[in-house]
């Protein structure tokens, strides 16, 4: 009795053979053979070792045709689908927010009043609490009392259901030690300062964790870039969006490669730096005359994490690097899977008087 041994890949496929031949002999110059050739790797027996990793069958000529075609099928691989259960948001509550003077004098930037009787922080957490996000912490440094207050008034109560989820702000400290006497001393400081949180028993679950800036304006279903992120098998991920000249200096801005992947990442360049990282926007959909007007790709200050990533970068990898944007990134992007994911819709950053003022005005145009 003659047979072979057959290695079986997950892209295998057969076709069902219906001729009167034997196996054996229904292999040479057959449809049903060749196509079996090509996708599977056959091996006269002889001492000769397998390959481990994959699945093996052995098929002799006494087999039936039938036997051939219903058992072998090729495996359902199904779509890992994101959990929000396993996601959590840090809102960043900002700096000294001078650029927003006098606007910012007694309060946090995150606290500027915005269309009326919103804050600047409801936008993240509205973002949150819509996309299912309901684990949510909120770091603050710099006149911090009117955002502290806002969040128990508008978040603690008054019909706002987190469930299993929490809102919890996190105030800058000083703890024990020569480095725990320092205030947050950037964006990646001040979420360092705190990894702890992430070793705390109810927070075991959390895989990804989204990086988020308290004084954007915009709306995003953080579900979709966590999906993105999962599918990508991305360790981060930057949301971003096209940018004119005049407004690229003041921005983190990337370039990446036909699959997404980031390979890299300026951050506020000038000159010629800023030249070099112009890109053709036209391969992102954008029209001649958009591309013309957009030739940048901005970070948006928005990022998912690997949890664990983002604890062996802070913690080990880049122990003294305080910011996410001008060292965290463009570090990481040559040693880790650094994604892209392309947001478009309105987005603006209220970082000065010129765009708050902007941004209150377009609150008024009529939604087409």
């Amino acid at each position: 009795m003659d047979y072979f041994s057959a290695s079986l890949k997950s892209s295998t496929h057969l076709v069902k053979f219906n001729g009167e031949e034997g196996f054996l002999k229904s292999l040479n110059g057959s449809a049903w053979g060749n196509n079996v050739q090509k996708r599977l790797k056959f091996q006269k027996k002889g001492g000769k070792n397998l390959k481990h990793g994959v699945a093996f069958s052995v098929i002799t000529s006494d087999n039936g045709k039938e036997t051939m075609v219903e058992t072998l099928a090729a495996p359902r691989f199904e779509r890992r689908r994101v959990n929000p259960k396993n996601a959590a948001a840090i809102i960043l509550g900002g700096g000294a927010g001078t650029h927003l003077f006098p606007l910012t004098s007694k309060t946090a930037t995150p606290a500027v009043p915005v269309g009326g009787c919103y804050r600047l922080i409801d936008i993240p957490m509205s973002n949150c609490i819509n996309s299912a996000i309901n684990k949510i912490f909120v770091l603050t440094q710099f006149n911090s009392a009117s955002l502290n207050r806002h969040i128990s008034r508008t978040y603690f109560g008054n019909g706002v259901n987190f469930g299993d989820g929490f809102v919890e702000v996190l105030a800058a400290t000083q703890t024990p030690g020569e480095t725990g006497m320092n205030w947050f001393q950037g964006t990646a400081d001040a979420v360092r300062q705190f990894t702890w949180v992430f070793e705390d028993a109810k927070n075991k679950d959390i895989e990804d964790i989204l990086i988020l800036s308290g004084d954007h304006l915009y709306r995003m279903d953080y579900l979709n870039l966590l999906q993105n992120h999962i599918d990508r098998d991305a360790d981060i991920t930057v949301s971003c969006v096209p940018v004119g000249k005049s407004r690229a200096p003041d921005f983190g801005l990337l370039k990446f490669d036909n699959t997404g992947k980031v390979i890299q990442f300026a951050e506020k360049p000038k000159g010629d730096d800023l030249q070099a990282m112009r890109v053709d926007t036209t391969l992102l959909g954008l029209s001649q005359k958009e591309a013309q007007e957009s030739p940048y790709i901005a970070s948006m200050g928005v990022y998912v994490f690997k949890r664990d990533v983002l604890l062996k970068l802070l913690r080990w990898r880049y122990p003294t690097s305080n910011d996410f944007g001008s060292e965290i990134l463009p570090a990481a992007v040559s040693e880790h899977n650094v994604q892209a994911y392309l947001f478009r819709d309105y987005w603006e950053d209220i970082g000065t008087i010129k765009s708050f003022y902007d941004a209150n005005l377009a609150l008024t145009d009529e939604v087409i």
